[in-house]
């Protein structure tokens, strides 16, 4: 055949692919999600093998060895005692609450560790949703973003670097924003969930931490979180929140969840300038454990191909579960 241009030219070896090789993984890349709780005890999470839940004498060790893999920022996420939990997530703002602790912890122990925490009332509601539930089942904005500035504003001054809002409540970002600067926390910055879909992929994350929506009362307690988390129909819908919460202060966006939402991920990079994270799911971090435990998959090839596709697709920062094992896979080459 006479071909003028062979793209195979290029792809013939290992050190040609890597000259030509458009997009790259690095461990820095990596946001290492990590759960903890009061307990003395490390507790494997069923629906989450190799993932655990950490009490903080633990948690200093597995933070200091993400450290050593070239990981440079985790993010704390809270299983509450049943007995802390209330209507209007009251222990969000305690300052020796667990999350408090567990930062105040880590900023002495390794303090070149960025830590990132989650703004929500989820893991402190006992009805299990990100915002306050009025007595006729409607999850309320404003008073919810109340709560969550008085959360923001204690995990700032417990030396928190980016705080993360998960909540989805309409105008959270400039609130967030304005509380954290009243408070002299100009400093912190803030990665926002700002297209966080109403998806089937977290259930894992809740069993983590016994978060799901449930009724415990008499008032009518919404069983899902369609009313403000995004309709996984929309994409257009992504680029309004993008644009509210560029104008309000966020320093960092995120897309939520991130294999299935790939579209989404590009569509912002394309919208904006601000720097995109991904979030790789419990779902999908379970489906890659549940294939690669039966043997029907290569663990680690699917995890840096899936890794890869969201920086491909225009993520800057991708919060995974895999951090560790994926960054431990790229210090081997």
């Amino acid at each position: 055949m006479e071909l003028t241009y062979r793209p195979r030219r290029l792809r013939r070896t290992p050190a040609l692919r890597a000259m030509v090789r458009e997009t790259t993984l690095a461990a820095a890349d990596f946001i290492y999600p990590l759960f903890v709780h009061e307990g003395a005890e490390v507790e494997p999470i069923g629906a989450m093998p190799g993932a655990n839940r950490w009490p903080l004498a633990e948690l200093t060790g597995e933070v200091r060895r993400a450290w050593d893999l070239g990981v440079r920022c985790v993010v704390l996420f809270p299983k509450v005692a049943e007995g802390l939990k209330s209507e209007d997530g009251a222990e969000c703002f305690n300052e020796n609450g667990l999350i408090p602790r567990a930062i105040r912890q880590l900023k002495q122990e390794i303090p070149q560790m960025a830590i990132m925490t989650d703004v929500a009332l989820d893991p402190y509601s006992c009805d299990g949703h990100d915002g306050i539930v009025s007595e006729e089942g409607v999850v309320l904005n404003d008073e919810t973003i109340e709560q969550l500035c008085k959360q923001a504003v204690v995990q700032a001054r417990a030396g928190a670097d980016l705080i993360g809002p998960s909540d989805m409540m309409d105008g959270r970002v400039g609130a967030l924003r304005e509380a954290l600067d009243d408070e002299g926390f100009e400093h912190v910055g803030i990665i926002s969930y700002t297209a966080k879909y109403s998806s089937a992929y977290y259930g894992p994350f809740r069993e983590a931490l016994d978060s799901a929506p449930r009724s415990t009362s008499s008032k009518p307690i919404p069983k899902n979180k369609d009313t403000y988390q995004m309709d996984p129909a929309n994409s257009r819908e992504a680029i309004t929140e993008a644009q509210l919460d560029e104008q309000e202060g966020a320093d960092i966006m995120m897309v939520k969840p991130g294999l299935a939402y790939l579209d989404i991920i590009y569509r912002l990079r394309n919208e904006s300038e601000l720097p995109i994270a991904a979030y790789n799911v419990s779902g999908e971090y379970a489906m890659v454990k549940a294939a690669a435990e039966r043997g029907w998959i290569d663990e680690r090839a699917v995890v840096l191909e899936t890794l890869l596709s969201f920086k491909r697709a225009g993520a800057d920062l991708i919060l995974t579960y895999h951090a560790c094992d994926a960054a431990a896979w790229l210090l081997e080459g």
